[in-house]
């Protein structure tokens, strides 16, 4: 699978040492990911490797394997606190001193997948500098929960608000939940673009046919980049004739209106440049 991966080009190769591997392959499977980590990252896209919890007794062994100059960061699975990601956070230091890396360089992704999680979710995005992007994990809350996921998904919104919340608060990504109907492409448009209306930045994809309908709902649409243009262009001739709002289509157009159009036009930019 890690072979087949090297022939797609997603934002970022998550390599799963922790749920997707049985308990009895976990020495094997870091073993496995080890040694592809360098082909992974050659092409330029960040390697992610996703490794067991703080308290799960993997952790030390899983980090020691994948800790190297081919990967971007790391991916934590069932963060409970603040203090979880102090304690790995002292880990990374010691083996990034050991691998003659710059401290610090490892950035990390904590999932937000408990009760105490979500709780604790602002000071846990906070916890770090190295946190780039916080995760939430549906399956593993729901179970925390002692709840059944459904398919409209609405045992999951304050959960999934809390975690965009902190984010933004913490000026970091929310990243959401994979979709595991890998063969409901329409269930899938519909699960993105109802995380995109709460904040989430992005998805876990977890089959390659899952990318692209991901990265294009997450991207601003044809429609919604002409619309931010008239925005901006509506509010710029108010702003001439020295008044602070204006209206577009029978909406009122200000400041916070403004700033969200602006918001759309620089990251279809940024997904222009990229691409």
């Amino acid at each position: 699978m890690l072979d087949k991966a090297l022939g797609f080009s997603p934002d970022a190769f998550v390599p799963d040492l922790e749920d997707s591997v049985p308990d009895a392959e976990k020495e094997n499977a870091r073993r496995i990911t080890a040694a592809h980590l360098s082909k992974l990252g050659a092409g330029g896209i960040p390697v992610i490797p996703r490794v067991n919890a703080h308290n799960s007794g993997w952790l030390e062994e899983d980090l020691a394997a994948v800790v190297g100059s081919s990967i971007y960061a790391i991916s934590v699975g069932k963060i409970q606190s603040a203090d979880d990601i102090a304690a790995i956070s002292e880990t990374l230091s010691g083996l990034e001193s050991e691998a003659e890396l710059e401290v610090g360089k490892i950035r990390l992704i904590p999932w937000i997948e408990t009760a105490r999680a979500v709780v604790h979710c602002f000071q846990i995005c906070t916890a770090s500098p190295r946190i780039v992007a916080v995760a939430f994990g549906a399956e593993d809350f729901t179970d925390d929960m002692g709840i059944e996921r459904s398919e409209d998904e609405s045992e999951l919104a304050y959960a999934r608000s809390v975690v965009c919340t902190a984010a933004r608060a913490a000026g970091i990504d929310a990243l959401d939940t994979p979709f595991f109907g890998f063969k409901d492409p329409d269930g899938l448009r519909e699960n993105v673009r109802a995380a995109k209306r709460l904040g989430f930045k992005g998805k876990f994809a977890i089959h390659p046919a899952q990318v692209d309908p991901i990265n294009t709902l997450f991207s601003p649409s044809e429609a919604e980049i002409a619309y931010a243009r008239r925005v901006v262009s509506a509010f710029e001739e108010a702003e001439r004739t020295r008044r602070g709002s204006t209206s577009l289509d029978g909406k009122v157009i200000d400041v916070p209106v403004v700033k969200r159009a602006r918001s759309i036009l620089a990251l279809a930019d940024a997904r222009f440049r990229t691409s």
